[in-house]
């Protein structure tokens, strides 16, 4: 077992411990105020039964998690002092997200995803596991990888935030400032702004589990992504279980249904701007298989050359945004070969003199331009062919990408000749990576090049 994946078994282990200590010790010392627990236990269950599909294919629960955190973050409710603690939070969240892996547990409109994927017969769900004809095998959510570990995310996050705040609570501590205040806000504001960063960070580490060693993806650029995914339906997420948590005091359990519907509505905006992304994604697509629909490039090339850069991208660091950039770009580097008279032998752009390699990177750029895909993918393929000598000018990262894709569409054009003269596969990586070493800091970026070597270039 590598030392990433015995990271992501000692989260999923000490959120499992975490959560048995819990419900034992809720179970020997009993339910302290029933109604508000049954009350956050159902929210937290619907709001798993929810979920959203977030860019890098994160999914998320936000009502779910607002939910939790509001719980954990829960003072006064109507004025009157709560006795919950920080061992009932937990119990209560894990509770709430095994409910929500029942197949009993689906209500009108909130039916689990997985459910609609299992043969239905009279109005019954077939057998768990078996995927209705013409439609994709459906896991349940107890067997999805990504689902234990958000649990195992939420169970420790919320424990987290419950820890810092309930002791302090319940100890009166809190009870200096009013909650009325602004001192009483700034501390749910600073606990919630831990636990969001709790999150973020066992996130990373999950992530990077899951990708695996062989996927290059660091520990930083995972923690970067995940930190920026923050000020999207993150901030939204904190900001709701603070409301709910404030307005509690003063509106008792009808804060949970009235703070977390505008929460709803926002998960119906981010499921239209997934579409909006898909759309762009079969436009790439299209628009890749052109030049090898049209004889211009070998079939598979411009796949081959989105892997590479892609690898070489989260070797040198990148992000998830630059990371999906890249790829769209690497797919259409070859769009403004759509213009020449005669196609390039093999469709090797590489082996063309510098001049004619500028001349259609700037027709592929203005081709792009039009398509309606994000500018800086255009502006990436606009700079495929500047030279790598001399001041990188504009935008750094747009400049790195493009550098990427260079190496990327090199590499591949180098051992599809050598595949031409039949040399081996191991051959003519060799060769091909020679050849770019040779161009190393004049022709190709150095850092790029040597990324390539250590991905297995």
């Amino acid at each position: 077992m590598t030392a990433v994946a015995r990271e992501a078994r000692v989260v999923h282990a000490a959120a499992a411990a975490l959560l048995a200590f819990a419900v034992g010790a809720v179970v020997l010392r009993g339910v302290a105020e029933p109604r508000v627990a049954l009350a956050f236990t159902a929210l937290i269950a619907l709001g798993e039964c929810v979920r959203i599909t977030l860019p890098g294919d994160r999914e998320q629960a936000p009502i779910g998690a607002a939910g939790a955190l509001a719980y954990a973050l829960l003072g006064p409710l109507r004025g009157v002092p709560t006795a919950h603690g920080m061992l009932q939070v937990v119990a209560v969240t894990g509770v709430g997200l095994l409910l929500a892996w029942l197949p009993g547990f689906a209500l009108p409109g909130f039916a689990l995803p997985w459910l609609r994927g299992c043969r239905a017969g009279r109005g019954r769900p077939g057998p768990v596991g078996r995927a209705r004809p013409g439609r994709p095998h459906r896991r349940p959510p107890w067997a999805d990888p990504a689902r234990r570990d958000s649990a195992a995310r939420r169970l420790l996050g919320v424990g987290f935030a419950a820890a810092v705040f309930q002791p302090l609570y319940t100890g009166g501590l809190v009870d200096r400032y009013s909650p009325d205040g602004p001192a009483y806000g700034a501390f749910l504001t600073a606990v919630a702004a831990l636990a969001a960063l709790c999150d973020a960070t066992l996130a990373a580490l999950l992530r990077r589990s899951a990708a695996g060693l062989e996927s290059g993806l660091r520990f930083p650029a995972a923690l970067e992504d995940e930190l920026r995914s923050l000020f999207g339906i993150g901030s939204a997420i904190v900001a709701t279980g603070m409301l709910v948590s404030l307005a509690a005091g003063e509106v008792g359990l009808w804060a949970l249904p009235l703070f977390c519907t505008p929460l709803l509505l926002a998960q119906v905006s981010f499921r239209r701007a997934a579409a909006v992304r898909a759309t762009t994604g079969q436009t790439i697509a299209s628009l890749a298989r052109a030049t090898e629909v049209a004889g211009y490039t070998p079939h598979g090339h411009a796949r081959r050359v989105a892997d590479t850069a892609c690898a070489l991208g989260r070797e040198l660091g990148l992000g998830t945004r630059e990371l999906a950039l890249l790829e769209y770009a690497a797919l259409m580097h070859d769009v403004g070969q759509l213009s020449l008279v005669e196609p390039v032998p093999d469709g090797a752009t590489a082996l063309l003199p510098c001049a004619e390699q500028q001349r259609i990177a700037r027709l592929g750029s203005e081709v792009i331009r039009r398509t309606g895909v994000p500018r800086q993918v255009a502006e990436q393929v606009a700079r495929l062919a500047d030279p790598v000598l001399g001041t990188a000018g504009g935008d750094g990262s747009v400049a790195l990408a493009a550098r990427i894709i260079r190496v990327a569409n090199a590499h591949d054009d180098l051992l599809t000749a050598a595949r031409g003269r039949g040399l081996g596969e191991a051959v003519g990586r060799l060769e091909a990576l020679e050849v770019l070493r040779l161009g190393r800091g004049r022709v190709y970026d150095a850092r790029v090049v040597d990324a390539l070597a250590r991905v297995g270039g």
